[in-house]
């Protein structure tokens, strides 16, 4: 992707989140300067499809794009076709790119008008010539009577996703649902060393399902608002202790929504960090250049040339 990237990052351990040195993080791609909220990022493998989320400033209205490169550019955004009047966000596409997952709160009935709550639904394709089918709910035991959102999956089909199912001491936590004999087995919290009684969401898992990143929110150790975190499964199943990423990828604002692109080495997010300062402009284009352009608290994707450490 032109000019997406710049550097590679160094990391090391200090005081239980990593240092990095010499990053950059930019803007992920230029066609996503024409909105104002943005959030969420899935990638093809074969780096030639790219699906996203837009919003309005208040997020009353949510719906999927999708961007495809032609002969080495990229193509202008187009409108996923089940795109509608409900709120469909944060897709992801399966590692054999002919199905997409997404939390949508459209009605089970197509003929309903009704609004539900936030379940995790997906399309499929026989291959990306084809054309995508009609959105099919996950049914349970995925689903339920809560809001599931930020469904991400491994090459095996292991499925990790955001569950608002809270009790006396949680909040959002993240979820897993095993793939077994062609079903899903009931969702199960992930341990403490990644959920808290706190809110973590927005799990991406890398396709061996050796490691997560997500976004734990007013964390002790965090830079402020939502930052990311990642973790590392051992030979043995169990996940490290989730670390800080830190600076530069993690701010004082909001990160969040993370994808790694691994055979790329690169992480996109989400942020809304800002970094707008008073000045004299020239006119009013230069003001309006100046304030969409770069980091102005509104939520955009960034990338950022990101080698993994050592667990």
């Amino acid at each position: 992707m032109k000019n997406l990237v710049i550097v590679f990052i160094v990391f090391g351990f200090a005081n239980s989140a990593f240092c990095q040195n010499d990053a950059v993080v930019v803007l992920a791609n230029e066609k996503f300067n024409q909105f104002l909220n943005l959030r969420d990022f899935s990638i093809s493998k074969s780096n030639d499809e790219i699906y996203f989320t837009a919003q309005s400033p208040s997020q009353e209205i949510s719906q999927i794009l999708y961007l495809k490169k032609v002969k080495g550019k990229w193509s202008n955004p187009q409108l996923m076709p089940f795109s509608n009047v409900y709120s469909d966000l944060e897709p992801f596409l399966s590692f054999d790119q002919n199905t997409l997952y997404f939390a949508s709160n459209r009605p089970l009935v197509e003929s309903s008008n009704a609004k539900k709550d936030f379940d995790i639904w997906y399309v499929t394709r026989k291959n990306k010539n084809s054309d995508w089918s009609k959105p099919q709910n996950m049914g349970a035991p995925v689903n339920s009577e809560n809001n599931e959102f930020y469904p991400s999956l491994s090459q095996n089909n292991n499925l990790y996703f955001t569950s608002d199912a809270t009790t006396a001491t949680t909040k959002d936590d993240i979820y897993f649902c095993k793939y077994e004999n062609g079903s899903y087995q009931l969702p199960k919290p992930l341990s403490a060393a990644i959920n808290s009684n706190g809110y973590e969401f927005n799990a991406f898992i890398s396709p061996n399902e050796d490691f997560l990143i997500f976004t734990k929110y007013n964390s002790e150790d965090g830079l402020g608002s939502g930052d990311l975190y990642i973790a590392f499964k051992d030979e043995e199943g169990n996940w490290s202790k989730a670390k800080n990423l830190g600076i530069p990828i993690n701010t004082k604002f909001m990160e969040y929504c993370p994808f790694y692109d691994e055979a790329n080495e690169t992480l996109y997010f989400t942020s809304r960090r800002d970094n707008l300062v008073s000045k004299k402009f020239n006119n009013v284009p230069d003001f309006n250049q100046y304030i969409s352009g770069r980091e102005n608290g509104l939520s955009k994707i960034y990338a950022i040339k990101f080698k993994l450490p050592t667990p």
